[in-house]
């Protein structure tokens, strides 16, 4: 590596790591200082981090993963800036529970002490909008395409041309990309890793996306809802567990091809949604995707090929039994992907473990049965709102044992305080609806 830094002339080396919501945070160092963060870590605060430390325990270190070197393409080739992501200590060495990296990296353990590992391969929705959305003004979307739409000399496709380009450069493969519903909202699907590279890569995605806006004058979100009439922004993710070099999803001859081990992951993942959804599904907006209907689920169920299903069990590839997968389709793409994933791996290891039952599949599209239908099919509700779920959440063993004290009880005050902002804010909605008739 240090030859590396040597030939492509260095000069600066950021230390990337991610707060429990998310948010990517970083540490730039000299070359000269890498052989020590190697050895010793860099000290930094944590208590002015958002959920890693109180004051009287401020002193952390991030230690940088070697494994996770990339130069940064966006910051020019000479001088060359390069990144690595860094696990999260304390100063006598040990793991920060705060970390959720680390949350990742704890269940992934369990899941090896199984036999198994797991593959994560995610489809990754956002707009892309002419300029920075002002408050109060309507953001304006970079076009006026929809799905699949081809549009000659189109901004869209030369922005994701763009950034598949720079995240190609990075090592990060790229299976598919493609103009979603909305206008301006893009798709970009990254190719299947395993789940702790795969959240370095969504940290990496995102980053990269804002830095090629920003390059062009435009401005990405990944809020999962920006539009009242337009599709939301969510990031469908197909899992599948291996053992060694075999998908134990697979079983030939099985309905859907799809085997015991995994119709009790799906089982685990369809109980524990409801308590798991106030992470995959972490801000007031993310319930106004669900709640919208269309492929957006909202309802615990799951389906072969059907989208409209929570979890779906997609069309079986003959000959490519590695292929085996399903689908979880609640993601929010703004979700902090080493908690959603630690959760849901949890729920389905626990599914597997205890030999969960898969309900009856749902044949129809969930949206269009009535409630009384959905009922009697067993299909039950998601939490409607960021109150409900933090709710679900806050009485789940399950969540609170995956995410560890630290990381469970900081989650639940932020969103808490976030539901407590936003339910006392007035709408326009309200103002427009009410004020003419009260």
């Amino acid at each position: 590596m240090l030859r590396a830094l040597e030939e492509r002339d260095v000069r600066f080396v950021r230390l990337w790591f991610t707060d429990v919501l998310g948010s990517l945070k970083s540490v730039a160092i000299a070359p000269a200082e890498l052989e020590g963060a190697f050895e010793e870590g860099i000290g930094f605060d944590g208590s002015a981090i958002e959920g890693f430390a109180r004051v009287h325990e401020a002193d952390m270190l991030a230690m940088p993963d070697a494994s996770t070197f990339q130069i940064l393409p966006w910051r020019g080739e000479t001088p060359a800036t390069a990144r690595m992501f860094c696990d999260i200590a304390m100063p006598d060495g040990s793991p920060s529970y705060a970390d959720p990296r680390y949350v990742l990296k704890r269940t992934l353990a369990k899941a090896a002490d199984a036999g198994f590992t797991f593959y994560t391969h995610p489809e990754v929705e956002f707009f892309v909008f002419k300029d920075k959305p002002e408050p109060g003004k309507r953001p304006v979307p970079v076009d006026d395409s929809g799905y699949f739409d081809h549009t000659a000399q189109g901004d869209s496709q030369d922005f994701r041309r763009e950034v598949i380009t720079m995240l190609e450069a990075m090592g990060i493969s790229v299976e598919f990309s493609h103009h979603e519903g909305g206008p301006g909202q893009q798709e970009i699907d990254l190719r299947y890793a395993d789940a702790l590279t795969m959240a370095d890569n969504i940290m990496t995605f995102r980053t990269v996306v804002r830095e090629v806006a920003l390059s062009q004058g435009k401005w990405a979100s990944f809020m999962p809802k920006p539009f009242t009439e337009f599709p939301g922004s969510g990031m469908h993710t197909h899992v599948s567990l291996f053992e060694g070099d075999e998908n134990v999803f697979h079983e030939a001859g099985a309905k859907y091809q799809l085997s015991e081990i995994g119709r009790s992951f799906i089982a685990g993942v369809l109980e524990h949604t409801p308590e798991i959804t106030a992470v995959t599904n972490q801000w007031v907006n993310s319930y106004k995707r669900l709640a919208w209907g269309g492929e957006a689920p909202n309802y615990v169920s799951w389906g072969h090929n059907n989208r409209s299903a929570l979890v779906r069990v997609p069309m079986y590839k003959p000959n490519k039994p590695g292929s085996a997968r399903v689908e979880l389709r609640a993601l929010d793409s703004a979700c902090n992907p080493y908690l959603a994933y630690s959760l849901i791996l949890a729920a389905g290891l626990k599914g597997i473990q205890e030999n969960y039952e898969l309900p009856p599949e749902a044949e129809d599209d969930v949206w269009l049965l009535s409630e009384n239908e959905r009922r009697a099919m067993g299909i039950s509700p998601l939490p409607r709102n960021l109150d409900e779920a933090i709710r679900t959440m806050e009485n789940s063993e399950l969540v609170a044992e995956t995410l560890g004290e630290h990381v469970f009880d900081f989650f639940l005050r932020n969103k808490r305080a976030e539901w407590q902002d936003y339910r006392s804010q007035v709408t326009q909605f309200e103002i427009d609806r009410l004020l003419p008739v009260l």
